[in-house]
């Protein structure tokens, strides 16, 4: 049985949400892990790993960064996805993705989304408030989750390779 483990960082409990509601998707035995209560969980354990993250200011969290460079070598042996979190959409979005993780992931992952985000005012200090309503121009709560790309996504991770089917 295929076993998945599902690494993240939030800092507002998006990508957490984000990330429960991609388990419910996936097939197999899947565990959730945030890097911020394990940094460094036990890959060989594992054989597909999706690993997701929130981007605040253009930048996604220093504790992401830190685990795909630390864990670079394993993880281009795995079953990879990667994710996001982000107000951005279209093209804006897509770099921030691509800017997110280090391009020999994106070479070997077999799928990678933007899962939309939110502004969760309740959950953001005075600075966070401050700067979302000078740049984004947003007052109040929003969110922006998009539950068809988390469904897609899960479904491009389950979906079995097999050269034989284009021969058909």
């Amino acid at each position: 049985m295929m076993k998945t483990l599902i690494t993240y960082s939030t800092s507002h409990g998006c990508t957490e949400k984000t990330a429960v509601e991609l388990k419910e998707f996936l097939g197999g035995e899947v565990h959730l892990v945030s890097l911020k209560n394990n940094p460094n969980p036990a890959l060989d354990e594992y054989d597909r790993i999706i690993i997701g993250g929130s981007i605040h200011a253009g930048q996604i969290q220093k504790r992401i960064k830190e685990f795909c460079s630390g864990n670079l070598e394993e993880l281009k042996t795995k079953e990879l996805g990667l994710f996001i979190c982000c107000m951005e959409e279209g093209e804006n979005a897509q770099k921030q993705l691509m800017n997110a993780f280090p391009e020999e992931l994106h070479e070997v992952a077999k799928s990678t989304a933007v899962f939309g985000g939110e502004f969760d005012f309740e959950k953001m200090n005075f600075l966070e408030k401050l700067m979302v309503k000078r740049i984004a121009k947003v007052r109040e709560s929003r969110s922006k989750v998009d539950h068809q790309a988390i469904h897609t996504f899960s479904k491009r991770m389950d979906k079995i390779f097999n050269p034989f089917l284009f021969l058909v």
